[in-house]
């Protein structure tokens, strides 16, 4: 049966006969967000403990290593002074040298992940101040900016530029991308020269080698050292552990965003080139593998940049594939020499 209509009625909002009842849609149900948080702590939980065990192996195992070599080293040394006391010193003095330089090795790779964590900071502060519009955490990024690129003469005028609007009343998200524009528009260019002139020699020399072998290792060699030198262009400067950790988030990175899989946009490139059509074989293996060093020299732009990219355009790939894709289809079709073929009668 239908309920029956109730007439329209008035009533006072202070009376305390009304009784105002919260709707359903207003209780919230947080079941669901206590099952998330409890798996996220959980988790967070288990990698904390799987850290912590890993970092426990490995400095167990490198002290019990220096260890063992600590005492080699001296038994060696007491055995040379008992074959003759010049021995001895000879030995003592090669060894005391042989430590303090790695002693300044240590320091000088400590060194460069130090200033690897702070750009990765000054980074995240810079995503929080423009995310956020802070006024005083804008201008405190500029000035670690500008202490950062303090030791580069070309940003000269760039930093002068700068440093004279740290006075004015500009806005923490404005302030930021003023600084990336004027510090690091310059680098911005120079390191998307590396990583053209880096795609095209991987791109002929894996083109002419004749061992896949020679192109893995030829590959990997280019890319630490595109990684090392756009580090250093952003004032990273890292040592061999700072690249190696470089090249691992690069990689990470790289399988985050799909990595290897060309865009419908090179591909339509290619075809529109007649690239395809053109070229031999080995030279798109060559022009592929290019493309591929192209992409991970953006990636290593985005990882060693020390802000993100919010005033000036991220680097396309397709621009850089477009000009390998344009030099090679001058250059013509480069044949690979084969190892099975004989002397030329």
């Amino acid at each position: 049966m239908n309920e029956p209509s109730r007439r329209p009625a008035a009533f006072r909002i202070d009376d305390p006969r009304v009784i105002v009842a919260a709707p359903e849609s207003a209780v919230p149900d947080n079941s669901d967000v206590a099952v998330i948080e409890t798996a996220e702590r959980a988790a967070a939980a288990a990698r904390a403990r799987r850290w912590r065990w890993g970092a426990l192996f490995w400095s167990a195992a490198s002290a019990f290593v220096m260890l063992a070599l600590g005492v080699a080293i001296t038994n060696f040394v007491e055995e040379l002074f008992a074959r003759s006391p010049w021995l001895g010193t000879a030995g003592a003095v090669f060894a005391g040298l042989a430590a303090f330089a790695l002693v300044v090795i240590l320091l000088r790779e400590m060194a460069g992940l130090a200033r690897l964590g702070s750009i990765a900071a000054l980074r995240e502060r810079a995503e929080q101040a423009i995310q956020s519009d802070d006024r005083a955490a804008g201008a405190a990024v500029a000035a670690d900016l500008l202490a950062l690129t303090r030791r580069m003469p070309r940003l000269a005028h760039a930093r002068n530029r700068v440093e004279a609007h740290l006075s004015d009343i500009i806005d923490g998200r404005d302030r930021v991308r003023l600084a990336e524009r004027e510090l690091l528009g310059p680098l911005d260019a120079q390191a998307r020269q590396m990583v053209s002139a880096a795609a095209k020699r991987v791109s002929v020399v894996t083109a002419v080698s004749p061992r896949a072998a020679v192109d893995m290792l030829f590959v990997l060699v280019n890319a630490l050292m595109l990684i090392r030198k756009l580090a250093v262009l952003y004032g990273g400067r890292p040592g061999t552990l700072g690249v190696l950790k470089l090249f691992r988030q690069v990689i990470s990175h790289l399988a985050l965003t799909g990595g290897v899989a060309l865009t419908d946009s090179v591909l339509q490139q290619v075809i529109g080139h007649g690239v395809a059509a053109r070229l031999s074989a080995r030279l798109g293996e060559g022009i592929l593998n290019g493309i591929l060093t192209a992409r991970l020299g953006i990636l290593a732009i985005e990882v060693t940049r020390p802000l993100p990219f919010s005033a000036l355009p991220r680097p396309a790939l397709n621009d850089l594939a477009g000009m390998l894709l344009r030099t090679e289809a001058r250059e013509g079709p480069v044949s690979r020499p084969s190892v099975t073929d004989g002397p030329e009668k």
